[in-house]
């Protein structure tokens, strides 16, 4: 699963302007890849403090969470209708999402937190997509991944290789 999805992502990147290199395309694919693992973290926390009968608030603001601007979804299928693509999807990351994100390290004083771990890659990282039907095809393969824990758990101690 992982494997495909990695080489269709390869594939795509490839016809990015933005992108000339496999290092290009290894920070690239890493960003959208850990905004879809936080987005699945947070689905599964929720899942947890519903179960346990608590409330849960999830990190991002809604507008930034990947099922709003990423993955926004009608009977289960991506709704084209909300769904950012070309310029307004490149505009959007660059000029709100990415803005919002690297707020995080300032917000708290403990580096130990996600808060402040989000901020600081955020800060780092500059999207590199020039075109927003490109990041527009990543974005539907990385939505198609899960990263719950079990699937994490066995990453982590060697049971599953991601390629």
């Amino acid at each position: 699963m992982f494997e495909n999805a990695f080489n269709n992502i390869d594939r795509d990147l490839r016809n990015d302007e933005g992108l000339a290199s496999e290092l290009d395309y290894a920070e690239q694919t890493s960003w959208v890849l850990f905004l879809k693992y936080l987005d699945d973290l947070e689905a599964e926390r929720a899942d947890k403090a519903e179960l346990e009968g608590q409330q849960y608030t999830p990190i991002l603001e809604a507008k930034f969470r990947w099922q709003t601007w990423a993955a926004p979804k009608k009977d289960g299928k991506l709704d084209d209708k909300l769904a950012l693509t070309g310029v307004d999807l490149v505009d959007f990351v660059n000029r709100e999402l990415f803005p919002y994100l690297k707020k995080f390290r300032e917000a708290t004083d403990s580096p130990d937190t996600l808060e402040y771990k989000i901020g600081e890659i955020f800060s780092e990282v500059v999207n590199k997509f020039r075109s927003g039907y490109t990041l527009r095809d990543v974005l539907e393969i990385v939505d198609g991944l899960s990263f719950n824990s079990q699937m994490m758990q066995q990453l982590l101690t060697g049971q599953t290789r991601l390629l």
